[in-house]
């Protein structure tokens, strides 16, 4: 149990846990000391001095990251010898650093480039030339390193060591002529571009985002990663109406501060070209149809199909990249439609034991806590059996992962048959072209919603990009067709669809979107329902 202690910093009381670093406890409480080479999910390290700190009782400057808290530490940040180390520090960088912020990516997020603003010194005393070394250097496939902007704090080398394990970039010569560079083997592990991150300046960066679009341009979303179950917490970088970059969003109870490279460069598909209009197929080829015309001939053909064979002639495959909330209202229309045979398609794939995990989906995990599908194979194989039998008549796909399961020719094999196809997609599939109406799906980054990862835990996802004017989303095109077989008159909302889970289903009561908040919280044990933790941003 963690012993919390007051400590005073500045003249303000602040609480921490004993024996936390210095410089953490004061991050934490917001107190900004400049840092370097600390990172919270790495070692100490210590090699950067710029959060040196005065202490009294202690006969010098004590570094901040390197120094554990105790009870009634009476600490100075501004003191001026504290204040002079910082400049001296800032001073030695910059005798060989680059002056080159105009074409550099982190330009905007350098923390080398904030701190010799506020704490450096506005000339330069030295006349000798600056060092060259490498420019551009390959030393990955998806990075590239400049050895002259590298400022030695050994955060990559660090992560290079300790969270992959792998070891790639190393520290060679000593002193002066130190200089960061690869070793033996690339810088190609599953979690290179988390280097690029955690590099305070611009020495590590992506070959994805380079020399692309100035930082300050993007509006930031908060958000969840699709490309696997696990959820990883990231930030959406958007301008001009689409992504430029994905990056991790720190949540201990999931990823920490990483995210692997197959997810980060998740995005591009959002900005490929897209379905955007409904289609619908009369004569054996798909034309562009209102979106009116197309609910109507939905709605019109799984009526059609259940008044002349019964519910039972219809089936569906649901998606685990919906939201839960969309899932829930697909589930009351198939249920208003007495549809029996539902199914969820899931990909596979590479996995480890550290956050990549084998679902390539952000929440199947989600559709299955709604009671939508069950079995080992989420039901998939009962309702392919059911279809190839003559059984089910009437078929609605949600998403494209029926041909990631069992292929693209099987796919159009098993639809060919069938009386009445409703597909909701993303793009325009040939497999899918004789479908009656295909319906433009929406992607994760335009949407409010939520998913929930392989542990269990619900987390938001937000708007980062607006869809087209007139958009209608998959959570509105299952109420619309909703309305129309019931004579409704609803409109689909992710809030009030929310809240009608959480009454509803005892794993997700007095889950509230305020409680999920920014990092999501837990499904509720039903035998052990009792106070929810309250999930907040950490420092």
């Amino acid at each position: 149990m963690e012993n919390i202690v007051q400590i005073v910093v500045d003249g303000r009381t602040i609480a921490a846990p004993e024996g936390v670093p210095l410089l953490q406890a004061m991050l934490d409480a917001g107190i900004d000391v400049p840092h370097y080479c600390y990172h919270p999910k790495l070692s100490i390290d210590g090699s950067c001095r710029l959060c040196a700190v005065k202490i009294e009782g202690m006969p010098k400057l004590q570094i901040a990251c390197n120094t554990q808290v105790r009870a009634g530490m009476l600490v100075h940040t501004d003191d001026e010898e504290a204040a002079q180390t910082r400049r001296g520090v800032l001073e030695l960088l910059l005798l060989n650093h680059p002056l080159d912020c105009p074409i550099c990516d982190k330009a905007g997020e350098c923390w080398l480039q904030n701190y010799s603003v506020r704490f450096g010194s506005r000339r330069g005393r030295s006349v000798m030339p600056r060092r060259k070394l490498g420019k551009r250097l390959d030393i990955g496939e998806r990075m590239l390193l400049d050895q002259e902007r590298c400022i030695l704090c050994r955060r990559c080398v660090r992560f290079c060591r300790e969270i992959t394990k792998t070891g790639e970039l190393l520290i060679f010569n000593r002193g002066h002529r130190s200089v960061l560079d690869i070793g033996d083997s690339r810088l190609d592990n599953p979690y290179s571009m988390c280097t690029a991150d955690i590099c305070p300046v611009g020495a590590l960066e992506t070959r994805d985002f380079h020399h692309r679009l100035r930082v300050w341009f993007f509006t930031q979303t908060a958000s969840v990663c699709p490309g696997c179950s696990n959820g990883c917490n990231i930030m959406v970088d958007e301008c001009y109406g689409q992504i430029w970059r994905l990056f991790p969003r720190r949540n201990d109870a999931v990823n920490d501060t990483w995210m692997c490279d197959s997810g980060r460069l998740g995005y591009r598909f959002v900005n490929r070209p897209r379905l955007r209009h409904p289609l619908i197929n009369e004569s054996g080829a798909p034309s562009a149809a209102t979106w009116s015309e197309a609910l109507e001939r939905a709605a019109g053909g799984l009526i059609r199909v259940r008044d002349t064979w019964g519910g039972s002639a219809i089936g569906a495959l649901i998606s685990p990249h919906l939201t839960t909330e969309e899932n829930f209202r697909f589930g009351e229309l198939l249920r208003a439609l007495g549809a029996e045979k539902l199914a969820m398609a899931v990909p596979r794939g590479a996995a480890d034991n550290f956050l990549i995990k084998a679902e390539k989906a952000a929440n199947a995990r989600g559709v299955r806590e709604l009671g939508l599908v069950s079995g080992e194979d989420d039901g998939l194989n009962s309702l392919l059996q059911s279809v190839r039998a003559g059984r089910i008549k009437a078929l609605y796909v949600c998403g494209e992962d029926l041909l990631r399961v069992i292929g693209a020719e099987q796919t159009a094999a098993l639809l060919q048959p069938l009386e009445f196809v409703a597909v909701q997609t993303l793009r325009q599939i040939p497999e899918y072209a004789r479908a009656a109406v295909a319906f433009p799906a929406t992607s994760f980054a335009e949407k409010n919603g939520v998913f929930v990862n392989h542990a269990g835990r619900a987390q938001r996802i937000a708007v980062a990009v607006d869809p087209p004017p007139g958009w209608m989303s998959d959570g509105e095109i299952f109420t619309q067709l909703l309305n129309r077989i019931e004579s409704r008159a609803e409109r689909f909302s992710p809030e009030a669809v929310w809240s009608q889970i959480a009454a509803g289903n005892p794993r997700f009561a007095g889950l509230s979107l305020d409680r999920l908040g920014t990092l999501g919280a837990p499904l509720v044990d039903p035998e052990n329902i009792g106070p929810q933790t309250v999930h907040t941003a950490p420092s």
